[in-house]
């Protein structure tokens, strides 16, 4: 079990929820927390946690925390620089990254050379740079344990499984989201309060948004390989509307195994904390006799061509897979302002992936630079949308 953990995003969705396990689990303290503005919502967090160090995204939200809190004896920084040193905290040995987007590359690297435990909720990390983050992973001796549910439960299918040339294929579950068997004349028109009504998990907008147009399971797809060094045509997509079965392993004699549970992130949370340890946790356990049927269908890939663009991407890989990435945060937050519709994130995504140019084994800076153009080449696009 960890001593000491600094919270990447705490003010977050995974970040409180974080520090609701925290608060149950007796020996750990929060020796860093980062947010971006939510100056009450982090004084909050400060008071009960009494951080060594707390981390605004600017100037001015960092100065209006520090006004506040004066009488604890917490550090206050801003910006990358203090994202960076949040990361690489000395008195910290985990790092739980749960800020969303490329903005947690930078800090995820920095705890990785740092030698910290990664409890890794940024999928942009290894959708991004994958191959890159866990090269460095294994050279400063960094753990990295998955806190998404669906690559928790792939992590815990495979404790034990030393020899990947066992493991036939591993299947993420997906619930759907929220227009699940909806024709495509239907979803032309859907909206974005249509789009944040998910039907299981309480997330932020953009994940949410990812959800809806099945993105966000094709970033986990990109994730997986990452993470358990496999190729694409080894890591499959099933719809499970139930959320029981957070996700399987299909093995070469043909077992299956499967990790079942309530679907609350605080398991996976706790796991990335408590490992190699099981402890008691404040959840709800499941209850068998109570589940509803369990049932599992193969993707709408048609009404959904984000899942199956971003596969394309997983296969290509190099500069493919950070461009989609940014493109599809850029075209989602165009979605959230209602500048444009839901399948123009499909097409505007699809366009900068084929503008950016490709490069097969980027560096990091070339990795950056696909993420600024394909952001760019979204913007320029949806001038024609307004």
């Amino acid at each position: 079990m960890v001593k000491c953990v600094s919270i990447l995003g705490s003010t977050g969705s995974i970040g409180r929820q974080t520090l609701d396990v925290v608060s149950h689990l007796p020996g750990i303290r929060v020796g860093a927390l980062t947010a971006g503005k939510s100056v009450d919502r982090m004084e909050a967090q400060c008071r009960v946690f009494l951080p060594e160090l707390a981390v605004m995204a600017t100037p001015e939200a960092a100065q209006a925390l520090e006004d506040r809190i004066r009488d604890l004896p917490t550090r206050v920084a801003y910006g990358e620089a203090g994202l960076m040193e949040a990361a690489a905290l000395a008195s910290a040995d985990c790092v739980i990254t749960a800020v969303v987007g490329m903005v947690g590359l930078k800090p995820t690297l920095a705890a990785i050379r740092a030698g910290k435990r990664i409890g890794l909720a940024n999928k942009e990390t290894l959708v991004c740079a994958g191959e890159l983050v866990m090269a460095e992973a294994e050279k400063y001796g960094a753990e990295i344990i998955p806190v998404d549910s669906e690559h928790s439960a792939i992590f815990q299918c495979l404790m034990g499984c030393t020899d990947r040339r066992e493991v036939k294929r591993l299947l993420l579950t997906c619930s759907g989201g929220p227009f699940f068997g909806m024709p495509r004349e239907t979803l032309k028109n859907v909206t974005k309060a249509d789009a944040l009504r998910h039907p299981t998990w309480k997330m932020g907008p953009k994940i949410t948004v990812d959800c809806a147009t099945l993105m966000n399971k094709g970033l986990e797809v990109i994730e997986a390989m990452r993470l358990y060094r496999l190729p694409a045509q080894k890591v499959d997509v099933l719809i499970h509307r139930q959320s029981i079965v957070h996700s399987l392993v299909e093995f070469t004699d043909g077992a299956v195994m499967a990790q079942l549970g309530v679907p609350d992130m605080r398991l996976p949370i706790q796991l990335a904390l408590t490992y190699p340890m099981r402890t008691s946790c404040p959840v709800e356990p499941l209850d068998l006799t109570a589940c509803p049927p369990l049932t599992f269908q193969k993707p709408d890939t048609e009404n959904f061509p984000c899942l199956a663009l971003a596969r394309g991407c997983a296969v290509a890989g190099g500069t493919a897979c950070p461009a989609m990435n940014g493109a599809n945060e850029e075209a989602v937050g165009l979605f959230l302002e209602d500048r444009i519709g839901f399948y123009d994130i499909y097409r505007l995504v699809a366009g900068a992936v084929d503008r950016v140019p490709f490069v097969k084994e980027p560096t990091l800076e070339q990795i950056l630079d696909a993420d600024r153009q394909a952001r760019a080449a979204v913007t320029e696009s949806a001038r024609r949308f307004a």
